[in-house]
């Protein structure tokens, strides 16, 4: 018996259809090879800070990068070194010290836990204040004053980096 023509072309469709389809994996381990590494190229470029929820930073367009130091956040209610609470704004602010004492005590403790050099320098102590930006200055006064009788003379202070030419 003879086949149509149009018979034929289902017959072959069908046995085409019926075989198992593999997928080419070499054409996507390329592709994830080259994901991994420019993920890995790239991945040293950007420091982010942890930040509270409650902590809204200055903006600045300054292209200097963090480092790794010490990290005091100031939000509104609370003075954090490392994680760990030392005071409140408003003892702080009601105290009618220069300083903040919990924080010297703090930060000396803190220097004293660095690693001794052997090298002839002194090595140079420095810590980032990561503060709100609605904080008084009289408070950010204090603080840094802290920090500079503690031995931390190198004292950077973190801000949201924004484009040039934005708001």
């Amino acid at each position: 018996m003879k086949m149509s023509v149009r018979a034929k072309r289902m017959q072959r469709n069908h046995k085409r259809m019926s075989q198992v389809s593999r997928l080419s994996l070499v054409s996507l381990m390329d592709i994830f090879t080259i994901l991994v590494f420019f993920l890995m190229m790239n991945a040293s470029d950007v420091q982010v800070l942890q930040t509270d929820k409650r902590l809204t930073l200055p903006k600045s367009v300054a292209d200097t990068a963090a480092r790794e130091t010490l990290l005091l956040s100031i939000n509104q209610q609370d003075i954090i070194l490392q994680g760990r609470k030392l005071a409140t704004v408003q003892q702080v602010m009601d105290d009618g010290q220069e300083i903040v004492p919990a924080l010297l005590q703090e930060l000396q403790y803190q220097a004293s836990r660095q690693t001794v050099q052997t090298d002839a320098e002194v090595p140079v102590k420095a810590i980032t204040v990561m503060a709100d930006q609605s904080i008084p200055y009289a408070l950010l006064k204090k603080i840094m004053q802290t920090c500079a009788q503690a031995g931390y003379v190198d004292v950077a202070l973190a801000v949201e980096q924004q484009q040039q030419g934005e708001g």
